[in-house]
């Protein structure tokens, strides 16, 4: 396979691939078999539908469309109604209308990938020329994926149905694909058990021909599929799935449990020891700018393709789009995506302690920084601060800007309310992070578009996985100050420790609980991890409601007033989201989810 292993562009063999993607989990395989058995009697056509299955991966750029895990959490919020997570944020979701309805995609993704590892062993042609070896390889790609495509669906709806590696027969009984939903339990052990069989077969690097190559980064490694099960396992090992007696009345028709009723400690073990395998492995390491700049480091994790903090990335995406779509009007965006307070107040101060502890934290008052008047809100903050986020008169070069200079949010300024109609943050906030300055594609999308890699896996996640395990498993473990702190470091914060610069260690099990639930919401923000975070510790109800911001309705100082900027609906429901009515109705077995 060529560059585009990620790619949704499919020339040569769009026909049959669609017959092999489209429809429904429970759709048969496709009447014309002859063809289907024609592509994998070839090595090209094979490839082209290994690459059909990666385009499966879902591309999570587009925040305000689709998908809804940065703007229907409490960091972020579009300023559009017009699109759907506006429906979501109001609560306008049921079966009948299930927004982001992604359950038949990956079910899509799912089939594709068992059909292609039924196949691939019949391609002669490969065997002929590259050995078993690029079919085995081929084959456990193809069994990440699938692996991928369960959990995406798990995080998303809970429990799923498990469809087996054979597709159906095409003349199978209706009554033969009738399947149930299994425990969130056996999900997991199911999709482990597949991620650890790949990751026998998976070359460390990307490789194709059995050759390693820099062009097939995005390919399926060893390392992603060690890094796919240390996410899966924190995720059951988590509250919303290990012992949650919240969801005792939650069962399957013979009147098993979905989820554990039983807390189980040793979950949290399991997902430690799979997180620090990813960190044994030696191959990745935490970006940091050669200046030493710590703003650059965090800029540069996304900005720098293929850096060696990049686990798995899809290289096609939609990131220069929301480049525009996040950047200020003054620099021909959109002023689209934009942070909550909530979110800018989660971050620390230069010293690394909260906004709460910082003896350096005031709201009154201005300090002039690079002679722009600042409000001291935003004085002395930590480094990921002013990498993340853009907030008023802090200066910003880029776009269609061909100088650096302040950008305002006021009512009367140039990305103020008055200014547009539409186009302005409704917390007087933009998203900086993961934001290319280079792209110029504003004023009718003509412009320079910056393309870079989507990260959907890095290893500053799997530092913050590592720790938050070891300190439900085993909170004396030194390892969690080892790598909380290799984290700080990186991002320009005192460490946690004895020294003279360092700050206490937290006293307790629950303050370190409290600290890296923090730390990865600053390191993590805008990563489509917030939304999920927020429902597997069940804190969803605590954190949801009102979102706030500036004051984008007055001038002058009158701007920097904290008001509800706009409201983010908590439905116990949507811990999970919806089965749509649909496949409610023609998958008679499968129980819906609570509250739906």
């Amino acid at each position: 396979m060529n560059s585009n292993i990620i790619s949704t562009t499919i020339l040569l063999f769009c026909g049959l691939l669609v017959m092999s993607g489209c429809g429904k989990y429970l759709d048969q395989v496709p009447n014309d078999r002859i063809t289907i058995e024609e592509v994998f009697r070839k090595k090209g056509a094979s490839e082209q539908y290994l690459a059909n299955v990666y385009s499966y991966i879902a591309d999570d750029a587009n925040v305000w469309e689709g998908v809804p895990w940065f703007s229907n959490a409490d960091e972020g919020d579009i300023t559009w109604s017009k699109y759907r997570v506006y429906d979501l944020n109001m609560g306008n979701i049921n079966p009948g209308n299930p927004v982001f309805d992604n359950w038949g995609h990956n079910y899509n993704g799912i089939r594709s990938a068992s059909y292609f590892m039924a196949h691939i062993n019949e391609n002669v042609e490969i065997r002929n020329v590259n050995g078993q070896q690029l079919i085995d390889q081929y084959h456990a790609e193809a069994r990440c994926l699938r692996a991928f495509f369960y959990f995406q669906i798990m995080r998303q709806y809970g429990p799923v149905v498990l469809t087996g590696d054979n597709p159906a027969s095409p003349d199978a009984p209706a009554s033969a694909l009738q399947l149930p939903r299994s425990s969130f339990d056996e999900c997991v052990n199911y999709v482990v058990g597949q991620l650890d069989s790949a990751a026998q077969v998976l070359p460390l690097v990307p490789s194709a021909n059995g050759q390693p190559s820099d062009l097939e980064m995005g390919r399926m490694t060893k390392g992603i599929a060690l890094a796919m099960k240390a996410r899966v396992l924190l995720y059951a090992a988590s509250p919303l799935y290990n012992g949650n007696t919240d969801l005792a009345t939650f069962k399957n028709h013979d009147g098993s449990f979905f989820i554990s009723q039983s807390y189980d400690k040793e979950k949290w073990k399991k997902a430690a020891d799979a997180a620090k395998a990813v960190i044994d492995l030696g191959l990745y390491s935490l970006y940091k700018d050669p200046s030493g700049d710590p703003v650059k480091s965090m800029q540069g994790i996304f900005l720098q393709a293929w850096n060696p903090e990049q686990i798995l990335v899809r290289k096609k995406n939609g990131l220069p789009d929301r480049d525009v779509n996040a950047m200020p009007r003054q620099a021909g965006g959109w002023c689209g995506v934009g942070v909550t307070q909530e979110q800018v107040d989660a971050y620390l101060m230069k010293d690394g302690k909260s906004i709460k502890e910082s003896p350096l934290y005031s709201e009154t008052g201005f300090t002039t920084v690079a002679g722009v008047s600042v409000s001291n809100m935003y004085v002395n903050r930590e480094p990921r601060f002013y990498a993340d986020v853009i907030y008023n008169n802090c200066v910003w070069q880029g776009g269609s800007m061909k100088a650096a200079a302040p950008v305002t949010f006021y009512l009367s300024g140039p990305n103020g309310k008055n200014g547009h109609p539409t186009d302005w943050t409704k917390t007087g906030y933009l998203v900086r992070k993961n934001i290319a300055s280079q792209t110029n594609a504003g004023s009718g999308g003509n412009g320079q578009k910056q393309e870079r890699p989507e990260i959907i896996f890095r290893l500053g996640e799997i530092y913050l996985d590592y720790v938050e395990a070891l300190n439900e498993y085993n909170p004396n473990d030194p390892d969690i100050l080892v790598y909380l702190n290799k984290i700080r470091e990186r991002a320009g914060v005192p460490q946690y420790g004895s020294g003279p610069e360092a700050l206490p260690v937290p006293a307790s099990q629950a303050d370190m609980r409290a600290k890296i639930r923090l730390e990865r919401r600053i390191e993590l923000a805008y990563e489509s991890h917030r939304w999920f975070d927020i429902r597997r510790w069940k804190i969803t109800a605590q954190v949801m409601g009102d979102m706030h911001g500036m004051n984008i309705n007055k001038d002058g100082n009158d701007f920097y007033q904290r008001v509800v900027a706009s409201r983010h609906i908590y439905i116990p429901a949507l811990t999970w989201f919806p089965i749509s009515q649909y496949e409610m109705d023609r998958t008679k077995l499968i129980v819906q989810n609570p509250g739906w």
